[in-house]
């Protein structure tokens, strides 16, 4: 089964991958590796989520807004290769909670977007991951996921 047809059949369907907010670009290439920049999840209009786990958003809204970001990292990777289906392997993750001081479960939030991947790689899907509280994040958005990915030619 290809990725498109495992999408369709989870019911998912890919948003537009989000413009960059700064002077970087959404992904590199190096060799079979693709990097792609931290990006931020988005409400049905395409604006920011704002706010801070454990204050504003519990841990269950925060790993359904890291569920949002694996969306939009779909999305920059089929932008940027063409196809999912040359993903040969997710590599690594790197989530970021902004969160209250005393918010623990910030492996929890980032299983959001660490479950849609092995949701829509299954073979391929498992991979490293740091997950991390912060004090804040840009524009006070809830959870920033950057990946690093292998692709096929």
């Amino acid at each position: 089964m290809s990725i498109s047809e495992r999408l369709a059949s989870l019911a998912i369907v890919l948003p537009r991958p989000p413009a960059p907010v700064g002077n970087f670009t959404p992904a590199v290439r190096t060799g079979n590796l693709l990097f792609i920049s931290g990006l931020a999840p988005a409400d049905a209009e395409g604006r920011p989520i704002v706010g801070k786990v454990g204050a504003d958003f519990t841990a269950e809204e925060a790993q359904g807004f890291a569920r949002l970001v694996g969306l939009n990292l779909l999305a920059v990777i089929e932008a940027e290769l063409g196809s999912l289906d040359r993903v040969s392997r997710i590599v690594k993750l790197l989530g970021m909670v902004n969160t209250t001081p005393d918010f623990t479960r910030h492996p929890f939030v980032i299983d959001g977007c660490s479950n849609l991947f092995g949701e829509v790689f299954p073979q391929l899907g498992r991979h490293a991951r740091s997950a991390v509280g912060v004090a804040s994040l840009p524009f006070g958005i809830p959870v920033e996921i950057e990946a690093v990915i292998e692709f096929r030619d």
